[in-house]
């Protein structure tokens, strides 16, 4: 038997069968491409969900985490100080509105933390009664149960009710829908600037904007989730930037270690000062060896010419898709390395016959092919793409 068939057998005996893997091994990768246990080549399109902001094999990010595992100093829990941790959540806070950082192991558990940071805010306000959330239809904030309540997809939370109580649902990007569901009940309001898994939709400026007014009008903490479309996927450091407002909170996970698990919960002094030691933790929060990383990955995405090429490259990108001359492309859409074509056809169809082309590829929601690529993707992985997603979609008019 050889090693790809094993390796598939002993998956399907033993993991619980919450994902559909295609029948290929990955087995190392360099750059952007991952090679499987057969030796065949994949561009990756999908970088571990946005997630391998820096590819595979960086030698920066590999020295650093081994130079912090030579220390012998992997774990400590949150109960001691680290200098990784305190080094890491000052370069954020520099970067950002925030003026204090703390540390998780993922995107779903940093939005459980801002929950309850706003629920907790409400609390010492003596607003006890203050407990709505806010989030937009198409969101997707995560799997946990808390999490799961704010992501209004029905697959998603059918098999799982009754879900949080206070989740309250609006339109995406509609003002006068945010008017409606934002009242004096509202803890907090979450919104993506841009959503990944809902279909690469981008937020207005003038959306985005309503809802810092509708938050301070109503004392609702305003939670920006940028654990997808963060840390300089749009060709800006933040997402939000280009809306001229600030949340009060804004989450962050995926891109921020280079492929380590990581979460991070950002906030406002106003925020961060009604927790008190005790209020919330996890034990594998801030460790040194994840937190060295993400210091990494965050100097490397500030270093001179690193976003100018995410938005040249994601322009580029957004040219080259839209001169696709295909009647199942009904949009194309995004901003920096963060693209996505909408389609007439299943988008799980255009993924398998991507493997066959080389090419690892994702759906974003129902009819759409989203492409979060590692942000050191060049010009020419662009024209690789295009010409296969041509032939690709030249081959589903031709089965037809």
């Amino acid at each position: 038997m050889s090693i790809t068939a094993e390796v598939i057998q002993k998956d399907k005996q033993y993991s619980v069968p919450v994902a559909g893997r295609p029948d290929f091994v990955l087995e190392r990768g360099e750059g952007v491409t991952v090679y499987d246990t057969e030796g065949k080549a994949y561009t990756d399109w999908v970088a571990g969900i946005a997630v391998n902001s820096l590819g595979y094999g960086d030698k920066e990010l590999m020295k650093v985490v081994a130079g912090q595992m030579d220390t012998g100093l992997i774990h400590v829990s949150g109960l001691y100080h680290t200098q990784a941790l305190v080094e890491l959540a000052e370069l954020l806070c520099a970067n950002s509105f925030a003026d204090k950082a703390y540390f998780c192991n993922s995107g779903a558990e940093a939005n459980e933390g801002a929950l309850k940071f706003a629920r907790k805010l409400a609390y010492v306000n003596d607003r006890k009664n203050k407990t709505k959330t806010v989030s937009f239809s198409k969101a997707f904030h995560g799997r946990t149960m808390g999490a799961l309540a704010i992501t209004p997809t029905e697959k998603y939370q059918a098999p799982f009710k009754p879900m949080m109580p206070g989740a309250v649902v609006g339109e995406f990007n509609s003002v006068d829908s945010a008017k409606e569901v934002i009242d004096q009940d509202t803890a907090a309001v979450v919104v993506e600037p841009i959503q990944g898994e809902g279909g690469i939709n981008i937020a207005s400026a003038e959306f985005l904007q309503a809802l810092r007014r509708l938050c301070d009008d109503h004392d609702a903490v305003l939670i920006f989730d940028e654990i997808q479309c963060g840390l300089g996927r749009t060709g800006e450091l933040w997402a939000h930037s280009f809306s001229g407002v600030s949340p009060d909170i804004m989450t962050l996970a995926k891109p921020l270690a280079g492929g380590l698990p990581i979460g991070a919960i950002l906030a406002t002094d106003e925020v961060a000062g009604a927790m008190q030691p005790g209020d919330h933790g996890s034990t594998f929060s801030g460790g040194a060896v994840v937190m060295r990383a993400g210091e990494m990955v965050v100097k490397r995405v500030l270093s001179a010419g690193f976003l100018e090429h995410v938005k040249e490259t994601g322009d580029y990108l957004l040219e080259r898709l839209s001169e696709i001359n295909s009647p199942h492309i009904k949009d194309v859409r995004g901003r920096g390395l963060m693209a996505a074509i909408e389609l007439d056809v299943p988008p799980g169809d255009i993924v398998a016959q991507g493997y066959e082309h080389g090419l690892l590829l994702v759906n974003s929601g129902p009819d759409a092919i989203r492409f979060i690529p590692p942000l050191i993707v060049e010009k020419r992985h662009v024209d690789e793409l295009v010409e296969k997603l041509t032939l690709i979609l030249e081959g589903i008019d031709g089965d037809a």
